[in-house]
């Protein structure tokens, strides 16, 4: 019993504890606010692309200078301010929703209609603000708590990680299936209620949790000893106003000991503020290619280029191809089991083969699973045909002015069997979707071995995330763990936003086909760039598998760091 107690009073367990509370919250919104801006703007998909292009955009360029805030503040101050933050947001857009529910008509006839067009504004770019918070949070809590918190035992680390992921997997499923039923059996205004009361709450614990997990973890409050030097040589624009008491007494020390008076630092302090954020988005991606895990980390932003996953463009199709809301729901249930077998597969092939090879395995096993949907584009049932333009639906509306595409309101049932819209070509499903309705049905033969693929390749695909995850934690030293990860949260969001635009370009079902071999060629750049890090990390010990010393593996080590694989 005391054991029990102690775990569960435990900096490891509390931790996990805010991490489900954040991530069921986060969830639930992303879900709903692309649910909510559909039905505001009279069943139209512009507002929520807009939402999605400021988001990605957002994190793209400003990624770096959020990693840069995380190093240059303490972990507490850090970790409340985007809590707060990140929770407050989404607390004034959901209160700013249920105004704009309430009062649309009205809305609509003052000034025009610019104001419900100023309130849309007001919307996205304060749901914006919420997730570049949220980026901060998950920045300082997944790659730097975390690894505080499991100090030097890395078995120990990745096992935090595999159980980070797991709580991600499950609250992917669960959370917009939660709201779901909210906005189905009650309304969407009683979702922005229910959220906006949620986060309200879950801010408070959460806060709280931070605050009992920093008091029994003393290390949380001491930064580095090589801050101060790592950050002057990497960025070049640490500042006295940016420091702690004690580190600007040892930047003045260094300065005078230059030759450099301070003065000079107040007569171009005007410039070089104005200059830095530039400075700092520079080196930070310098900083980010001149890492020993560069490669692997490009090589896991590439995985994000592709349309097979369970988002809305995949469901989508499937819908296209004759699935209903409950067989995507189990297949959705699956593809969450597989992930959860993949942090298992992660924690048992890295005691027995090492971290980097690892991700060799994953990637081998998620490729070789991703080659079923390769083969899928060319069985019975697919709509592939290359002699129909990919841009023949927008030279269709550009040339001929057909309207701009729209939805019809999620149905009641779809959102309470997956919990999410489906959202292809500007409709949640085919007209002729129904069984009774379609005489001729689609052979399933093509979509079966498509999902059968994608499912399949979660094992491989959750367990090299967290090997390039942990990876970072382990070769990305602690001054600079926020600013690499900020980076590399961008190249995400970045190839994220290419898979979008190829969608965009390409939205017709037949084209889906090419999309997928888009995909899968990406997939493989990405692990090929991984190989590539293995093959230097390693040398010729790459195939070499075998019990590692959990404390030194000196192969895998950039110089002044210590690792293992």
């Amino acid at each position: 019993l005391g054991s029990v107690i102690a775990y569960f009073t435990s900096a490891k367990f509390l931790l996990y504890l805010g991490h489900a509370l954040s991530t069921w919250g986060d969830r639930m919104w992303h879900f709903a606010v692309s649910v909510f801006l559909v039905e505001l703007y009279g069943n139209s998909l512009l507002l929520t692309a807009v939402y999605g292009l400021v988001v990605a955009g957002s994190v793209l360029l400003l990624g770096a200078l959020i990693g840069d805030w995380v190093d240059k503040n303490s972990r507490l101050k850090v970790a409340q301010t985007s809590l707060v933050v990140q929770n407050s947001s989404v607390i004034l857009c959901g209160v700013i929703l249920m105004i704009i529910f309430l009062f649309k008509t009205q809305l609509l006839t003052l000034y025009h209609g610019w104001l419900l067009t100023l309130c849309y504004i007001l919307v996205i770019t304060i749901a914006n603000i919420a997730n570049l918070a949220s980026t901060a949070t998950a920045i300082t809590i997944q790659r730097d708590w975390i690894v505080v918190v499991a100090g030097e035992d890395r078995s120990k680390l990745a096992d935090m990680n595999a159980t980070i992921r797991r709580i991600d997997q499950l609250t992917n499923i669960l959370a917009p299936m939660a709201v779901g039923q909210i906005m189905t059996f009650g309304s969407p205004m009683i979702g922005c209620g229910f959220i906006s009361g949620w986060n309200l709450m879950s801010m408070c614990v959460e806060y709280l949790l931070l605050w009992k997990v920093y008091q029994k973890t003393p290390t949380l409050a001491h930064k580095s000893a090589k801050v101060e030097a790592s950050e002057l040589k990497q960025l070049n624009v640490k500042k006295e106003s940016d420091m702690k008491p004690a580190e600007g007494v040892q930047l003045i020390i260094e300065k005078d000991a230059a030759g450099f008076e301070p003065q000079q630092e107040k007569e171009v302090g005007c410039a070089a503020r104005i200059a830095e954020p530039f400075i700092t988005f520079r080196d930070g991606w310098v900083a980010y290619y001149n890492q020993p895990v560069f490669l692997a980390g490009m090589g896991l932003a590439f995985l994000y280029m592709t349309v097979l996953g369970f988002d809305c463009i995949t469901t989508g199709y499937a819908y296209t191809q004759g699935l209903s809301g409950s067989v995507l729901s189990l297949l959705m249930g699956a593809s969450a089991v597989t992930g959860i077998m993949g942090t298992v597969a992660f924690t048992w092939l890295r005691r027995k083969c090492g971290l980097i090879r690892t991700g060799l395995i994953s990637g081998v096993a998620q490729f070789a699973c991703l080659i079923l949907c390769a083969i899928s584009v060319f069985m019975p049932g697919s709509p592939m045909d290359l002699t129909v333009s990919p841009f023949a639906d927008i030279s269709a509306r550009l040339f001929e002015n057909e309207p701009l595409p729209t939805i019809a309101s999620p149905e009641p049932e779809m959102i309470f069997a997956t919990g999410m819209p489906n959202l292809l070509n500007g409709s949640i499903a085919p007209a002729n979707s129904d069984p009774e309705m379609n005489p001729e049905p689609v052979p399933l033969v093509s979509v079966s071995l498509l999902f059968a693929g994608v499912i399949a390749a979660r094992v491989g695909l959750w367990s090299f995330d967290l090997t390039v995850t942990q990876l970072l934690q382990e070769n990305v030293i602690e001054s600079e763990r926020g600013i690499i990860n900020g980076v590399q949260n961008s190249m995400n969001y970045l190839l994220d936003l290419l898979h979008f635009i190829m969608v965009i370009l390409a939205p017709n079902p037949e084209a889906f086909g090419l999309l997928v071999l888009i995909s899968v060629s990406f997939v493989a750049m990405g692990h090929i760039m991984y190989f590539r890090f293995a093959q230097k990390s390693l040398g010729k010990q790459l195939f070499v598998c075998h019990t590692p010393d959990p404390e030194a593996a000196p192969d895998s080590s950039p110089p002044g760091n210590t690792s293992t694989v």
